[in-house]
């Protein structure tokens, strides 16, 4: 209703206004109907359902809804207000790289709801809205204080549900954890420990990386030194449609690091139709070397292996915002028909930072882990 009101009263030439949230199909399942409901009785609107776009008569203004799982999409236009729905589901660069800046040509606005998941960048921004009450407008809805739901409702809620996922999803606590995540514990321990602070690089030790690499979509890389058992994390890199040779000479020309080994997935050995050369080859030509192929493994077991090398980890607080973020957030995919979690990820926004963390700790520490495995069992003889 914001929108639509926002939207009959701009008085600047073609309004545009948009409603996004974590994916293009979550919008259209959640906000389409209510678009639709709210404007049919309008004299002369245009309804476009290919683009999930309605437009008014009086003065060209639009609605529209996007995902941002492909925030991309909004690069370069300009929006004179948006609603960012479940913002804590969204990727954390959407808002500060592409939507803010769309919002400067006509100073335009933006509203943020959603779910506490932890402290990410939506309660980066809900904590700058309490510290700024002059210039935004803030609200918390816990369901203890508003009394729309009856407290039988509420009581059931409590017993059939983890105090945690109570906590979250009706208190709106960020400090509860995230229901489903695989690091969660390990990441707050380390929290509490302060081993996540400020992290020197040391030029005298060489510096190893590890890389998930995306063709249609984000490649991410992690910076590691090793002291002894301390595996220090001293920097994150991620980009999005990068080619590769632009993606070796920012590691070789704009960072001062040392390298080692680079720790790469296995399908970068497969060699590409159009060339006859694989990643590998293409990479090793432009200088990286050397490069060590994490061999293939259960993702159950890569997770295993960060679970064991975190407690040896400290990070780089700055540096490794953006990276250390999608560790708290990687989570397991919810079947929402079985009502119980996958035993298996969610592919979102987290993924490429945590496969790129696991194929580090898979070279680190799966050692370890496939000498445990092949131990021999003590048997009692009757």
């Amino acid at each position: 209703m914001d929108l639509i009101d926002a939207a009959l009263r701009c008085d600047k030439p073609n309004p545009r206004f948009a409603y996004i949230s974590p994916y293009y199909a979550q919008s259209k399942d959640v906000a389409w109907s209510y678009v639709k409901g709210f404007v049919g009785k309008i004299p002369g609107m245009q309804i476009n359902e290919s683009e999930l776009k309605v437009t008014f008569p009086n003065n060209n203004a639009s609605i529209r809804l996007y995902g941002a799982d492909n925030y991309d999409r909004l690069r370069g236009i300009y929006v004179d207000g948006c609603i960012m729905d479940e913002a804590g589901d969204m990727d954390p660069r959407a808002w500060p790289e592409v939507i803010r800046p769309a919002l400067s040509d006509r100073q335009g606005w933006c509203a943020f709801i959603g779910t506490p998941k932890g402290r990410n960048g939506f309660w980066e921004i809900w904590e700058n809205a309490r510290r700024k009450p002059s210039e935004w407008f803030s609200l918390c809805l816990k369901a203890s204080e508003t009394n729309i739901l009856p407290d039988g409702e509420l009581a059931d809620a409590r017993g059939m549900m983890s105090e945690e996922a109570y906590d979250q999803e009706y208190e709106c606590s960020f400090d509860a954890a995230i229901v489903g995540a695989y690091y969660g514990k390990q990441l707050r321990a380390l929290n509490d420990d302060g081993r996540i602070c400020s992290v020197p690089w040391e030029p005298g030790l060489p510096v190893y990386t590890a890389w998930d690499l995306g063709l249609d979509d984000s490649t991410a890389v992690w910076f590691a030194q090793q002291v002894g058992r301390e595996v220090r994390l001293i920097d994150f890199y991620e980009t999005n449609n990068t080619a590769l040779t632009d993606i070796a000479r920012h590691l070789q020309n704009n960072l001062p690091y040392t390298y080692a080994d680079h720790y790469l997935p296995h399908d970068v050995e497969i060699r590409e139709l159009t060339t006859a050369r694989s990643r590998k080859e293409t990479l090793e030509s432009l200088g990286l070397k050397p490069i060590t192929v994490t061999p293939r493994h259960n993702v159950s077991d890569g997770i295993e292996a960060v679970r064991q090398m975190v407690p040896r980890c400290v990070f780089d607080a700055q540096k490794c915002e953006q990276g250390l973020e999608a560790l708290r957030q990687y989570q397991r995919e919810w079947d929402d028909k079985a009502k119980t979690f996958r035993q298996r990820p969610r592919h979102d926004w987290t993924s490429h930072a945590s496969d790129a963390f696991r194929y580090l700790a898979m070279s680190l520490v799966a050692p370890k882990i496939a000498r445990e495995r092949r131990k021999p069992r003590r048997v009692g003889m009757a």
